[in-house]
């Protein structure tokens, strides 16, 4: 199984994302990869963070950059699951990638600025459909407020009937400090105290499974 996570626009929470739902999987005894195609490398900086304290289980972790389609499959030959993070933006690397991915997630803020961008990711789904007409993807609003009278969510859900080429996650993941906290310290926040943020990536990593499978 091979899992996009990639995202039009920078800050969306998808090195948050790939690499708690990583750990999750992987204290789960699949047997998974870290794919990082993003030259910021923020999910290659926490596997190193993670492997200089010892932490278990290790999670393995690819760099690469450019056209990662073939060593995409070649690593879906050889691992359960496949976790890309990808740049935040319109790249060689997304493109490639959701040429074979079975399942990409897209995480977005509830703000205008992010889903501004959703028109021009529904037009790059409905491309990369033509060459791969089962790729499945599913928008994860992230970074909510935890305030429940902040309306952001709600309106943000309001607006998806516009998107012909996307779903919506029913998990949302909320602004919390221990999401910052764990990818400092090379851990997932399941591995935390906060089990508030345990279930969210519980309840996220149940989700996109029953998707694929269904």
């Amino acid at each position: 199984m091979i899992i996009l996570i990639g995202a039009e626009k920078g800050g969306s929470g998808k090195s948050t994302i790939a690499t708690n739902v990583a750990v999750h999987l992987a204290k789960q005894a699949v047997d998974l990869v870290l794919v990082d195609t993003d030259a910021q490398a923020t999910s290659a900086r926490f596997v190193e963070r993670r492997d200089d304290t010892q932490a278990q289980p290790s999670i393995p972790c690819v760099q690469k950059t450019g056209d990662v389609s073939s060593t995409l499959r070649d690593l879906s030959r050889r691992y359960q699951v496949v976790i890309i993070d990808a740049g935040g933006r319109d790249s060689r690397e997304m493109r490639s990638a959701m040429a074979v991915a079975d399942l990409m997630l897209i995480p977005t803020k509830a703000s205008q600025a992010d889903l501004e961008t959703l028109p021009k990711v529904n037009d790059l789904v409905s491309l990369a459909r033509g060459l791969n007409p089962e790729l499945k993807t599913t928008v994860v609003l992230s970074g909510a407020p935890t305030n429940p009278s902040i309306r952001e969510v709600q309106d943000a859900r309001e607006l998806f009937s516009q998107f012909d080429q996307l779903t919506l996650a029913d998990t949302t993941i909320c602004e919390r400090k221990v999401y910052r906290d764990a990818l400092l310290a090379g851990r997932g926040v399941v591995e935390l105290g906060n089990s508030q943020a345990r279930a969210e990536i519980q309840l996220l990593s149940q989700e996109f499974f029953e998707l694929d499978l269904a």
